[in-house]
Parts: C-alpha cells; sequence; structure tokens
C-alpha cells in the first residue's frame, strides 16, 4: 500500500500536489525549451553552428513526444505519475550532464533528446494526469495555480540562466551551468518524487477534497461532496478509442498544435532574433520574464473563466491575443514594440495554457485520461517540430525572422477557430 499523504485539517492535500506540479514543471520545462533561446547564442557563438542546426534540437524534442507520447500516456495510467516523475528526473539529470560535454553537433542533439525523455516522462503530460484526477469542480483553476508555480520559477530561472551563460561575461559558461542543473536535478529526483499521490480515491477522498461515496466523515454528507456546484465532467469516463471517434478530440489537438507551433519557434530562436536587432543575452533574458510574469498572471484568469463561461470561447479569445502578439514581434524594431509583444504574447499564452487540459478533462473524464492526453500529442508535436527549423531556415534564406513568424501568427489564430469548434461530445450508449 502507498504511504497516505500527510494529514491537514485546513488544506486539501491536492493543492499540495498543484505546488509539486509547478516545481517540477520549472525543473523540466524551463531549461530545456523556455531558456533554449538563451543557450542558442552560447552555442552559435562557440561552435559556429546556423540557425536551422540549431531549431533542428527543438524539433528532436518534439519527434521523441509525437513517437512517446502514447506511450508516455499509457504508462502514466498504468504506473501512475510518481513513478512516472522519478524516472523522468533521472533521465533529464544524465541529459544536462551530457549535454554540458558535447563538442560536436551530433552530441548535442543526442543530449537534447535525452533531455527531452526525461520532461516527456516528468513534466506536463503526467502531471495534468495526476491533477485531472484530483480535481474536477476546481480542474481549470488548480491546473491554472500549477502553471504559475511553473511560470513563477521561469521569471527568476531565465534571467539567471542568461547572466550564468552570457559569452560576452566570463560567468560560469553554459557548461558549468548544464553540469549544476544536472547534479541539483539528481538530487532532488527522489525525495520530489516521494511527496506524490496518484489518486484521491486511493486515500478514501474524492477529488476536490470530498469524502470518498461509502465513506462517512462527520459533517459532510454523500450529496455535497462534491461541493456546492454541478459536476462539470462527464458522468461516465471515456476510453481511448471512444474519445479517437469524437470531432472534439482531433479539434482540440490541432487547436492545441496550431497554437503551440509559434511556442517552440520563439524559445529556439527569440535569442538569435535580439541579437540580430543587437540586444544583448540578458536583455532576451528579461524579456522571457517579462512574458512569463504576464502569463503566471492570466494562468490564473484563464483558470477562474473556465470555470465560469464556455472553455471554447475563452480559448478562441487566447489564442487570438497569443497570435497578435507574434505578428507584434514580427515587425518590432523598437523596445517598446517587443514590450507590447510580451504583454500580448503572456496574456494569450497565459490563458489558453490551463484551458487545453481542463477541457480534455471535462469531455473526456478521468479513467484513460493519460492515454488520451498522449495520443493528442501526437498530432500536436508533429505540428510543433515543424515551427523551430522552418523558423531558421527563413532566417538563413531570407536574413531575417518577420515572414516566419507571421505565418506561424496565421497557425496560431488557426488554431483558435479549431476550439471553436471542439463541441462536446456526447456520450456514445454502446461501445
Amino acid at each position: 500500500m502507498e504511504t497516505p499523504p500527510p494529514r491537514s485539517h485546513d488544506i486539501f492535500y491536492g493543492w499540495r500536489l498543484v505546488a509539486v506540479s509547478g516545481f517540477v514543471m520549472m525543473l523540466a520545462h524551463v531549461p530545456l525549451f523556455h531558456a533554449m533561446g538563451v543557450w542558442a547564442v552560447a552555442l552559435e557563438r562557440e561552435f559556429g553552428w546556423s540557425r536551422t542546426q540549431l531549431g533542428l534540437a527543438l524539433t528532436f524534442t518534439r519527434i521523441e513526444g509525437g513517437l512517446m507520447g502514447p506511450l508516455e500516456g499509457y504508462l502514466t495510467d498504468r504506473l501512475g505519475t510518481r513513478r512516472m516523475v522519478l524516472m523522468g528526473l533521472i533521465f533529464l539529470a544524465t541529459g544536462f550532464l551530457l549535454f554540458s560535454q558535447i563538442q560536436s553537433l551530433w552530441m548535442f542533439y543526442l543530449a537534447y533528446v535525452v533531455m527531452a525523455f526525461g520532461q516527456g516522462f516528468s513534466g506536463w503530460l503526467p502531471l495534468m494526469t495526476m491533477l485531472n484526477h484530483w480535481f474536477v469542480r476546481q480542474r481549470t483553476m488548480a491546473i491554472g495555480w500549477a502553471n504559475v508555480g511553473s511560470r513563477l520559477g521561469a521569471l527568476f530561472l531565465v534571467p539567471s540562466l542568461a547572466w550564468a551563460i552570457d559569452p560576452d561575461h566570463n560567468r560560469l559558461g553554459w557548461r558549468t551551468t548544464a553540469i549544476l542543473l544536472g547534479i541539483f536535478t539528481l538530487i532532488v529526483a527522489v525525495p520530489t518524487s516521494r511527496l506524490i499521490r496518484d489518486r484521491p480515491q486511493d486515500y478514501n477522498l474524492l477529488p476536490d477534497g470530498g469524502p470518498a461515496r461509502g465513506s462517512t466523515v462527520p459533517g459532510i454528507s454523500q450529496d455535497t461532496a462534491t461541493g456546492e456546484h454541478e459536476d462539470p465532467a462527464p458522468n461516465a469516463d471515456w476510453t481511448a478509442a471512444q474519445a479517437l471517434r469524437t470531432p472534439a478530440f482531433w479539434f482540440i489537438s490541432f487547436g492545441h498544435g496550431f497554437t503551440s507551433m509559434v511556442l517552440l519557434a520563439i524559445m529556439a530562436h527569440l535569442g538569435l532574433l535580439m541579437e540580430d536587432a543587437g540586444f544583448s543575452v540578458q536583455t532576451t533574458g528579461w524579456l522571457v520574464s517579462l512574458y512569463t510574469a504576464v502569463a503566471m498572471v492570466f494562468q490564473l484568469v484563464g483558470g477562474y473563466l473556465g470555470d465560469r463561461i464556455s472553455k471554447r470561447i475563452a480559448l478562441f479569445i487566447f489564442s487570438s491575443l497569443q497570435a497578435a502578439g507574434v505578428v507584434v514581434l514580427a515587425f518590432s524594431t523598437s523596445t517598446h514594440m517587443l514590450i507590447l509583444f510580451a504583454i500580448l504574447f503572456g496574456i494569450g499564452f497565459g490563458g489558453r495554457n490551463p484551458l487545453t487540459v481542463a477541457i480534455r478533462g471535462d469531455y473526456f473524464g478521468q479513467a484513460s485520461f493519460g492515454k488520451i492526453l498522449g495520443l493528442s500529442t501526437v498530432p500536436m508535436n508533429i505540428l510543433m517540430l515543424l515551427a523551430p527549423p522552418f523558423a531558421g531556415w527563413m532566417r538563413d534564406t531570407r536574413g531575417d525572422y518577420t515572414t516566419a513568424f507571421l505565418i506561424l501568427a496565421g497557425f496560431g489564430f488557426l488554431g483558435g477557430i479549431c476550439f471553436l469548434f471542439a463541441k462536446r461530445p456526447e456520450f456514445p450508449l454502446s461501445a
């Protein structure tokens, strides 16, 4: 039997898992993805690799996601989030240490693939699956708060990495920084995974903190165990096969993919774009922190709205704002325009982020959520893997990023339209 969660008379353990999820996502996502533009400047300076070659690194991480997403979802449902996080953080630490020793392009790609395996096993998919089990009525808000924790870490971690890596100053350097990240990740892997609990039912609880059905907890009746609002989730849990046969599954998957394409391109190329415009690596770090800070606030706004209005409408609005920010970036020639980009992009990216997960939970339930989420990452990752090398190739052939980011902004708006068409499916009466 699993060790029960620590007792608390006033804090539902699910909210502690929200904090743990934020920490793990910060560790798994920020150095690998959000700080990629910072690493890219240092790597270009040392090895002279082209923008297309650098952008391919994030493409390889999406190839891993496209191939492994269904397996990660299956393993999450079978093994649980705790074991997945432990395995993933060990992989991630190994990848950081390997990255610190690279001497050639193929070693760089190999290190990024290893880190991507670690990120996939420990990051977004298993943690969102766990939160989907622990929350129903407050699902969108819980996911929003978890992402706030991750963004709060990014708010400080990206500028810190930029300060340490900056090739124009003799500080830690990118190799030493990667070693320190690997050692820290390895140290926290076991104690962090020990805090994770997979399902509230294992501890005689219902999602959101109510007692399990059939239990007797003084002062809480069965009718009010799930809270005063109607459960937004369907009455029955969908299987992965049933979900795949619905238009909603595909509209959500492609909507998520189209709106995420530009995110990966920005992570790979923002630092290089800023360098082309004459800005320093440290300035890039502060710009990432700005849109991260805005996104952190709007994670909660998106979580609040998603529990009160149609998630489809909210997703369209936030996706359109994100696309508008990318259009501003494509034409940015001054600091003021870059700040406007960061605000619009942060609002859109932050607001839509918790909604993309919560809408899947609302539509398809809990029993096979990991498999469903994993399968939906396949079209999403196929789209995302195209963006970084495309942006790099356009920069190498045309001399700037303008056309590339305008095209990606168009795809982002198309993703918002896909969300509009993702209407709640009716549960099949027979298999």
